[in-house]
């Protein structure tokens, strides 16, 4: 009684103040799909189309789970504890992970009281399913999880282990294979067997590279195809008809069952995200239901829907498209949800001209794709780029007559084989142009100025969009492009994660860096000690031996504390640390173990959030509280056996809370 009075005195508290979970959770063992969201969509993966098919499967399993606010930051690297909990889940182990015998399971890891509350179940079924080794004493759960890490922990998924220790004398054929552990080459040697993991186009693995959440989602999506099913949400069959009032109709097993489609179904077919329109029948798929609805649909086998070529004779009216073709003209009527492509680009189907020569396909007799094959004499041209394009206009210069054209808003740009934006054609770039309606609809660049290029050693971190160099002793800064592309470690980084030391080549135009590439990384200096005085006059000072030595701290050092990005002041003397440094100062400082983990804190501020966790309990709480004139907002674990005592009407957010516990994990609430 006491769990439902405080979930429903919370629930405002929850909507206006609740933490972003990178992984959600749901209510337990025995949870119903109905008491849980599903989000199949994100707003941030422009930039890794490659992987929304992976993550939108595994969505749909509730195996890796976006955001909060909608995203499911794709380049985020992954923590251990992020990815043991989704191998667990894909091994249909969500709910033996959660129920409460293994979340109140006793972990004799170091550092067991680092994994989260919610996380300790995940931890308990993965130790008895073999994904730990017999050696391995701590979790590391915030660590980012490496290639070589995450790779071996799936295979140990799948149950292969006796197969990778089978194939520890392999030989790898990859460049940095004498970086992989010879404990760890039978592991990678059965990955790529599977087809979980392949190389890069450098013929490298590297190893010891931090995983992306995109890139982990690929490895989970691939090894949940080696394991069976789990659940009863899944299912294969044959469309039999096309979608019609949001419902699919499919016939499997000798008998057909119509499923309600959920707004944002996910549906891939031919190797694209596809409407439900796109769908035909005779299609063979895989489906997954929630809540009663198809949340996720793959294709895995296309039905060869009905071709027919032709050209444009009329134009398109009351849905109608008039075809003639060896003579004999035709019409057909469009489906309401019809694609068309024209020079490379999704068009409306009214954006059709005569003359046009076009492949369609149909089904039901209606037409559902439209692909035009030849443009109607399309006006084409080509010369030098004699500036660069400014307010979506091109200036091209040919036989010494310079022409400006006016850019169509979905224009295709190709430069290097790579599609890009109009921002990237440089002045002395030759190309060829297609235009339609006097817009530029197609450029492609057919031989690529020489920009201007210089080498030298950064001197400072990027700051005011200005990139500082020094090469024979000589000092020269270069202001960058908005759109530069730097690559560190053959990752393409910000402008930002350049380094004091780091030799780089560059290139310019028009006197703007476009293009660094870093060909010798500098090798920071690494150090460990005790923190003996807290940070004063931008120093920081540490003993380690009995030695006590002073580092001078860069303006922009990184320093992490129990976790969390921290300032340097926050740092108390007893801390243990690990630090580097670059050009005598110091750029990161992690705290290794706190001097007052152990200590016990009584804490008043103002509610400002909660957070539930799987049995409807609190699981972390946040308090505002004013240090130093300023309001600051701090979230703490909630203890599984917490007191609540104090008028719990006035739990609310905004109220003044009193907050007992030890470790940072809180036994007693007491409501002003």
């Amino acid at each position: 009684m006491f769990k439902k009075v405080v979930a429903t005195c919370l629930a405002f508290v929850m909507i206006t103040g609740g933490s972003t979970a990178v992984l959600a959770k749901d209510n337990g063992a025995k949870n119903e799909d109905k008491k849980v969201e599903i989000h199949l969509t994100f707003d941030d993966l422009q930039s890794a189309e490659w992987a929304i098919r992976y993550i939108a499967s595994l969505a749909s399993k509730r195996v890796f789970d976006g955001y909060e606010d909608g995203t499911f930051k794709p380049h985020n690297t992954v923590s251990r504890i992020e990815a043991i909990t989704a191998a667990v889940r894909l091994m249909g182990l969500r709910s033996q992970a959660e129920s409460a015998s293994a979340m109140n399971t006793k972990l004799n890891f170091k550092d067991a009281n680092q994994i989260p509350s919610w996380a300790v179940g995940y931890v308990a079924v993965a130790l008895e399913n073999d994904l730990f080794s017999e050696n391995d004493d701590s979790v590391q759960p915030q660590k980012s999880g490496d290639r070589l890490w995450a790779t071996t922990l799936l295979v140990k998924a799948l149950k292969l282990e006796a197969q990778a220790k089978a194939k520890m004398n392999t030989t790898l054929s990859f460049k940095d294979a004498k970086q992989i552990p010879a404990g760890s080459v039978g592991y990678i040697a059965v990955a790529i067997e599977k087809g979980l993991v392949d190389g890069f186009e450098d013929n490298t693995f590297r190893p010891n590279q931090s995983v992306t959440r995109a890139e982990l989602a690929a490895l989970l999506d691939r090894t949940g195809g080696q394991l069976p099913d789990q659940g009863n949400n899944t299912l294969t069959g044959t469309i039999t008809k096309v979608v019609a009032n949001n419902t699919l109709s499919i016939k499997s097993s000798g008998t057909t069952s119509a499923y309600s489609l959920h707004p944002d179904v996910f549906i891939y077919r031919n190797g694209a995200k596809v409407n439900a329109s796109a769908l035909q029948a005779g299609d063979e798929v895989k489906i997954r239901t929630f809540n009663n609805q198809v949340v996720f649909i793959e294709v895995t086998k296309a039905v060869q829907s009905i071709l027919y070529s032709g050209t444009v004779s009329a134009a398109v009216s009351n849905n109608t498209l008039t075809l003639t073709k060896a003579g004999a003209t035709s019409t057909l009527a469009l489906h309401p949800d019809v694609v068309v492509y024209r020079n490379g680009m999704k068009v409306n189907v009214y954006d059709l001209k005569i003359g046009d020569e076009i492949n369609i396909r149909t089904s039901d007799n209606k037409v559902i794709y439209i692909e035009v094959t030849r443009s109607v004499v399309p006006v084409s041209s080509s010369g030098t780029v004699s500036l660069a394009v400014s307010s979506n206009v091109l200036r091209l210069t040919k036989s010494g007559v310079a022409t400006e054209y006016v850019l169509h808003p979905d224009v295709v740009i190709y430069r290097n084989g790579v599609k890009v934006n109009a921002s990237a054609l440089l002045v002395g770039d030759e190309v060829n142009v297609r235009t339609s309606d006097n817009k530029v609809i197609f450029i492609e660049v057919t031989q690529t100025a020489q920009a201007i290029t210089n080498s030298g050693t950064v001197t400072a971190v990027v700051n005011n969009n200005v990139l500082k160099l020094q090469k024979s002793g000589v000092p020269y800064e270069l202001p960058l492009h908005p759109d530069v592309i730097v690559y560190r470690n053959g990752l393409k980084v910000n402008a930002s994660e350049l380094k004091v030391g780091d030799e780089v080549n560059i290139q310019t135009s028009e006197n703007k860096v476009i293009y660094i590439e870093v060909t010798k990384m500098v090798q920071a200096i690494t150090n460990k000690g005790t923190v003996s005085a807290v940070v004063s006059n931008n120093e920081l000072k540490l003993t380690n031996s009995g030695v006590i030595t002073t580092f001078t701290l860069h303006p922009n050092v990184v320093v992490y504390r129990n976790g969390k990005k921290v300032k340097a002041s926050d740092l108390k003397a007893g801390d243990e640390v690990d630090i580097r440094t670059s050009d005598n100062k110091v750029i990161y400082i992690e705290v290794t173990k706190m001097i007052d983990a152990d200590q016990p804190f009584e804490l008043l501020g103002t509610l400002k959030g909660t957070t539930l966790n799987a049995q409807g309990g609190l699981a972390t709480i946040s308090i505002v509280q004013t240090i130093d004139g300023k309001e600051q907002t701090t979230i703490y674990t909630v203890s599984t056996g917490v007191t609540v005592s104090g008028n719990l009407s006035l739990f609310t957010e905004g109220h003044l809370i009193q907050l007992n516990g030890k470790n940072k994990v809180v036994t007693a609430i007491i409501v002003k």
